[in-house]
């Protein structure tokens, strides 16, 4: 059934109930991999193997495409064209959920959609943000400089956008009335409103770590296998300056995806964004399960926010204490572990959401394509697709079991291989030190994979 104007959204993760798995059988495969990767790393990756600086140099025709100046223009121009048709179709299309163009565009093509992009061509949404192209231009006609009034607190790291996209998922998993075209609309311009003040007085630097949508594209894209000789940020960022490209420390590289990840610094705010990411993914397949169903009102906020913001702190709080726990084992400072590891959660994150929005970007994604067709309701037909419907033959259930059983447990094997590596690097190499990381890889993998079979 389409969803009405205050009808939820449906979504990939235990969209399908006919998924054709044995649950313990799944779970506990899923758990033992992890635990026997963990054992494998221990005995035959002895030595760090991801180094930044690693990585097969593209053509440098290819290269310089993908940093020509008139690409970045085309995306910001092609980004700031789309987001001010969805805001005006959102107000002037149909008040429908089911018939309005904009809910499908933010909530599937947009959010879900944007994670591929990012995974596989790097942080797209930093290079094409159509925020950063409006306070240009609010910055030339306020003569002001981009570089901000005041400058930008280190300390605040990705804090922010972990508020936001806290706020996000609360608005997609929990707030009433969130498909509804006109409240889309307002938030939209609501945010960028907000984004835009805060970026004329702090400066452009503040979309980095500023901008939920953009802190997330470009954490998500250090998983690129496409990055920069010596850093984490893969291609598709802002081209270099002159000076940059002359440096060979700005090569364009095919690199192992991992290595994005070895940085290895405390960066303010990044364990806060990993776990509202994979808290918020664990939610949803809570509320998917025979016991939430039956137990707890769907319509209910203070419920839905109780659950969300407790499945996000009990992800929190694993985490830390299994860090905090290997400090101890190590002589480490307890403070400082969770911060340099946080990183190394990112593929357990996008695990999760593959796992949880697979389905949904394959099949509800058809939707957003169909209702282009005619955004404003007013009985076009620009691509024939009027009377069209979902093909849910595309995700199939047993396609989708595979996808979604392998996205959790290879995100947390690829997890551990990380917090591996990054370990060696450290002078206190125990081995008992990582234990409590891999206990708690194994008890995030088990319950990932019940609350996708608990449905």
């Amino acid at each position: 059934m389409a969803p009405g104007p205050h009808h939820v959204l449906a979504h990939g993760l235990g969209g399908r109930t006919d998924l054709p798995l044995d649950a313990v059988a799944a779970i506990a495969g899923g758990g033992i991999a992890v635990a026997a990767s963990f054992l494998a790393l221990t005995l035959a990756w002895k030595r760090p193997r991801l180094h930044p600086s690693a990585g097969r140099p593209l053509p440098p025709a290819l290269a310089r495409v993908l940093d020509a100046p008139a690409l970045t223009r085309t995306g910001r121009v092609l980004a700031l064209a789309a987001a001010a048709f969805v805001v005006a179709v959102a107000f002037a299309g149909p008040p429908a959920a089911d018939a309005n163009l904009a809910p499908w565009a933010l909530y599937v093509t947009f959010w879900v959609g944007l994670v591929p992009a990012s995974v596989l061509l790097g942080p797209v949404w930093r290079r094409v943000n159509p925020l950063r192209t409006l306070h240009a231009a609010l910055c030339r006609a306020t003569r002001t400089s981009p570089a901000g009034r005041r400058p930008l607190p280190p300390r605040l790291g990705h804090r922010p956008a972990a508020a936001w996209l806290t706020g996000f998922v609360w608005l997609e998993l929990v707030a009433p009335n969130r498909s509804d075209p006109r409240v889309v609309g307002t938030l939209i311009l609501a945010y960028a409103a907000v984004n835009l003040a805060l970026a004329w007085w702090f400066g452009r630097d503040w979309f980095t770590g500023g901008d939920g949508f953009e802190a997330y594209s470009n954490l998500l894209a250090r998983l690129s296998p496409v990055g920069r000789r010596g850093g984490g940020t893969p291609v598709l960022q802002p081209p270099p300056t002159a000076n940059q490209r002359t440096s060979s420390a700005r090569t364009l590289v095919l690199r192992t995806p991992l290595t994005g990840l070895m940085s290895g610094a405390d960066e303010p705010g990044l364990t806060a964004v990993a776990c509202v990411l994979i808290g918020s993914t664990g939610f949803d397949g809570i509320t998917r399960t025979t016991y939430w169903r039956d137990n707890v009102d769907p319509s209910s906020v203070p419920a839905g926010t109780l659950g969300l913001a407790a499945s996000i702190a009990a992800v929190a709080v694993l985490y830390v204490a299994a860090l905090r726990l290997s400090a101890r084992l190590t002589g480490q400072d307890p403070a400082a572990l969770p911060g340099r590891f946080a990183a190394t959660l990112l593929p357990i994150a996008l695990g999760y959401t593959v796992a949880h929005y697979f389905s949904f970007l394959v099949l509800e994604g058809q939707t957003t394509f169909i209702l282009l067709g005619d955004p404003f309701g007013t009985g076009l037909d620009v691509f024939g697709t009027a009377g069209n419907r979902v093909d849910h033959d595309l995700a199939g259930p047993t396609l989708t079991a595979q996808v979604q059983v392998n996205a959790i447990v290879l995100g947390h094997i690829a997890g551990t291989v990380a917090a591996h590596d990054l370990a060696l690097r450290s002078p206190a190499r125990a081995l008992r030190g990582q234990l409590p990381v891999a206990a708690v890889m194994v008890a995030l993998t088990c319950a990932g994979l019940f609350a996708l079979l608990s449905g």
